[in-house]
């Protein structure tokens, strides 16, 4: 009996097909991800194998799995844990889950966008402490949202589905992508722009670029000083796309007025972390797929695609080269 060994509990159903269909299918039972030593261990001998993004996924552990390990499948659309290279070497295919996140995680960037800019945790702490006393004409003013100029920095699926929800609110949309995008101009209304042009215009910049060699640290001291004075900067993408002490500047020293951030550097952050108690950061905890709808579809989208692969049949979403 072929085994599946998946580094975290999934929701819903969608393992037990794999093992209605006679896979024994291995799930590591803790909250946390397996330490490295363990999951060396855990994934020996394995035909299948769902990760999810903190699992490092190299050479080491592909031959550690050895050479019957067939299929990778990650929980997630991003895929810079995962040595593709290696992968393609050794003849194993990796899928993940394109798309069907997209809605979910657009929603949590405009929710972090607006909740950063209206200073909505910092409104809700200031009345869990019992400080509200009175309305006052500039009690915790921040800057509004409709009309203003947006910046999206990646514009695939994500950024075209963000930049709709700002649409929505009537504001102007700025895009930069390696390509222009005519048909989401169009339907958007959207200018595509350099990106010291976006960085300088924008009210309220939001990251969806892929983390690569060029984006690592896109967002550093140099890009955030030319920013618009009081904007706010939202990251849904990935953390290393923002250096956390140039950020931390930016936001005591300007030109930011505070910053939105479902992913940091470090992830996770520390307990006590100047991003964590920052008064005019929101941070959430990687949660832009957490829609229940939304990870269920996931489950089952790993979970198709590994028993396509130990069927022998092509996964729907392939990372490489079935």
């Amino acid at each position: 009996m072929e085994r599946v060994f998946v580094t975290r509990s999934l929701p819903g159903t969608a393992l037990d097909e794999l093992r209605q269909t006679g896979y024994r299918v291995d799930v590591w039972p803790e909250f946390l991800a397996p330490p490295r030593e363990v999951l060396l261990e855990r994934v020996r001998g394995a035909a299948g194998l769902i990760t999810m993004l903190e699992d490092r996924v190299d050479a080491e552990l592909m031959d550690a799995a050895g050479p019957g390990l067939k299929v990778i499948a990650q929980y997630a659309v991003g895929l810079d844990n995962i040595d593709l290279e290696a992968a393609k070497k050794r003849g194993i295919v990796v899928t993940h889950t394109p798309g069907v996140l997209t809605d979910a995680t657009a929603d949590l960037a405009f929710a972090l966008l607006a909740a950063a800019a209206r200073r909505v945790v910092e409104g809700h702490d200031y009345v869990r402490r019992g400080e509200w006393k009175t309305w006052h004409p500039e009690l915790l003013l921040g800057p509004e949202l409709h009309g203003a100029t947006v910046g999206v920095v990646g514009f695939g699926r994500i950024g075209q589905a963000f930049a709709h929800r700002a649409r929505g609110f009537e504001m102007k949309v700025l895009y930069t992508s390696r390509r222009p995008k005519p048909e989401a101009e169009a339907a958007l209304a959207a200018e595509r722009v350099e990106l010291d042009e976006l960085l300088a215009r924008a009210d309220f910049v939001s990251l969806h670029t892929p983390l690569t060699p060029e984006t690592h640290r896109l967002m550093n001291a140099e890009r955030l000083a030319r920013m618009k004075e009081g904007a706010v900067l939202v990251n849904t993408a990935r953390g290393k796309v923002v250096d956390t002490e140039a950020l931390l500047d930016a936001l005591e020293h300007g030109p930011l007025f505070a910053a939105g951030l479902d992913v940091t550097d470090p992830e996770p952050l520390p307990a006590g972390h100047p991003l964590s108690r920052h008064p005019r950061v929101v941070v959430t905890p990687h949660i832009g797929s957490a829609g229940h709808a939304t990870r269920l579809h996931m489950a089952e989208m790993v979970a198709r695609d590994v028993l396509a692969v130990l069927q022998g049949r092509p996964p729907r979403y392939p990372a490489t080269p079935a």
